[in-house]
C-alpha cells in the first residue's frame, strides 16, 4: 500500500474514531483532520487537525492521551503490516483563512463607501 492510500485511509479511519468513539466531554466543536503525514517506514504519522467552535489545545490534550486508544481501534481497522505511531498537531490555516477573509471583505467594504 502506497503512502497516499495509507494517509487517506488513516484520515478517514481517524475521523470516525474522533467523531463517534471518544467520549470526552472536553471535546468540544467539531474535529477536523486537515491532513495526515505518514513516515515512509510506517513508524510515525502527524495527524493535523482543525477545530472549530472549540478549545484546540484541550482537544490536543485529549487527542495526545488518547493516541494509544486510538491507533488500536485502528489496528483493527486498517490492513496494514504496522500501524504508526500517532502524532497530534493543531493546524491554523483554516483559522488563517477565514481571517484573512475577514479582513478583505471589511477593505472591500470600506473601498464602497
Amino acid at each position: 500500500m502506497n503512502i497516499e492510500r495509507v494517509n487517506s485511509e488513516l484520515k478517514r479511519q481517524i475521523a470516525v474514531i474522533i467523531d463517534g468513539e471518544i467520549k470526552d466531554p472536553r471535546l468540544k466543536g467539531i474535529t477536523s483532520i486537515t491532513s495526515i503525514e505518514t513516515a515512509k517506514d510506517l513508524g510515525s504519522a502527524t495527524v493535523y487537525i482543525s477545530v472549530l467552535g472549540g478549545d484546540v489545545k484541550e482537544t490536543l490534550t485529549v487527542l495526545k492521551g488518547s493516541a494509544g486508544f486510538i491507533r488500536s481501534l485502528v489496528k483493527d481497522r486498517v490492513k496494514i503490516r504496522n500501524v504508526p505511531e500517532l502524532r497530534f498537531k493543531a493546524d491554523s490555516s483554516i483559522e488563517y483563512g477565514i481571517r484573512m477573509d475577514k479582513l478583505i471583505g471589511e477593505i472591500v467594504k470600506k473601498k464602497e463607501e
